[in-house]
């Protein structure tokens, strides 16, 4: 099973979701660099279950606990372990999943792949929980970068066709990323959120689930990182973000509106501004020309499917007797994927550019 990344940095995650543990290794990182372990933490924090009915009532508290590759609060250069107990599962929930295959979900391919010996509990290594290692390899890259005045940050642009503010593409800046970093909800507009948060209850309460969009967005980043033409900033970016389970989209910049424009609506004037910088008047590139980042700032969308769980029956197969069967799935689950899935994005991003940031000649 591939479940490892590898450019400059190389991250590999392990464990399943009922098993005993969760984890990562993250290779090459800079040494000497500053972990503040309870800004980690916070940022994490991001990803776990409320106690609000969005999510899911499974308690884990995703305390990360690093293993090797910091010593003294400081990265040494060597691999970096960290391991997340599971201490919340209850894997009777899903008995019924040894021959049962749940629609949206990866049972039926996963026993394919596997020839029948893949974890089925509670999804196995496919799970959305694996997203508790990714989000802690990202929140460390994250304070790697912050440190050189790059930062990322994402928020809910949609759930089920009610749309937050945008981020303008242009001028987000750092303050317009901290301000939606730690809302309860995070949303630019509260009052959109509000709604949204409604729309997740009314789902939950009639057995359904809701996708949505995320928008992230990354600023100061400088030009010139990343590489054609296999090795582009986008390509890297998009192996990880559709690492997260649930993603079943990505667009950069302006995306798929670019299909409807001409060239000269598409085309992203040059300029000088007054401090000797190459800017654009506009950012429908979002950032990266060539696979290369142009300066301007890194802005994308992910689309997120409904939560495959749902408390509806579902028509499925028996795969062990190969006939047709209803299923009715119990568990916990999430109404809505997204609000968790926003600080997972960030993480992928993080990881991302910072990978490709090593290249750059003055990184160090």
């Amino acid at each position: 099973m591939s479940s490892l990344w590898n450019n400059n940095i190389s991250i590999s995650i392990f464990g399943e979701s009922h098993g005993p543990a969760i984890g990562v290794v993250i290779d090459n990182l800079p040494p000497g660099e500053y972990i503040d372990l309870e800004e980690l933490k916070r940022f994490m924090a991001r990803r776990a279950p409320k106690k609000d009915g969005s999510t899911t009532p499974r308690g884990e508290k995703d305390m990360p606990q690093i293993m090797s590759g910091v010593h003294g609060d400081k990265t040494t250069g060597t691999p970096l372990c960290a391991f997340i107990q599971n201490t919340d599962t209850r894997s009777q929930d899903y008995s019924n999943l040894s021959t049962l295959v749940r629609p949206g979900h990866a049972d039926y391919t996963g026993a394919v792949r596997y020839r029948g010996f893949n974890d089925v509990r509670g999804g196995g290594h496919f799970s959305g929980r694996l997203t508790a290692p990714l989000v802690f390899a990202g929140a460390v890259c994250a304070q790697i970068l912050e440190r050189r005045g790059i930062y990322t940050g994402a928020h809910i642009a949609e759930i089920h066709n009610i749309k937050d503010d945008e981020f303008d593409r242009v001028k987000v800046n750092k303050d317009d990323i901290l301000k939606v970093r730690y809302k309860k909800f995070p949303v630019i507009n509260d009052e959109q959120g509000e709604k949204m948060f409604a729309d997740i209850q009314n789902a939950r309460m009639g057995g359904e689930s809701l996708g949505g969009i995320i928008e992230c967005a990354c600023v100061n980043v400088p030009a010139g990182i990343g590489s054609p033409i296999f090795n582009g900033l986008e390509n890297s970016l998009a192996q990880l973000i559709f690492g997260i389970p649930a993603v079943k989209g990505l667009e950069f910049g302006a995306g798929f509106l670019t299909a409807k424009m001409v060239g000269s609506q598409n085309n992203d004037d040059f300029y000088v501004d007054e401090h000797g910088h190459v800017k654009t008047k506009t950012n429908n590139h979002g950032g990266i020309l060539g696979g290369i980042s142009s300066g301007m700032p890194i802005t994308l969308r992910v689309a997120i499917k409904p939560t495959p769980s749902i408390g509806k029956p579902q028509e499925t197969i028996d795969a062990k007797n190969m006939k047709n069967d209803i299923l009715t799935i119990n568990g916990r689950h999430d109404p809505c994927i997204v609000p968790r899935a926003v600080p997972c994005v960030e993480a992928a991003v993080n990881i991302g550019v910072l990978s490709h940031m090593l290249d750059y000649p003055h990184f160090y």
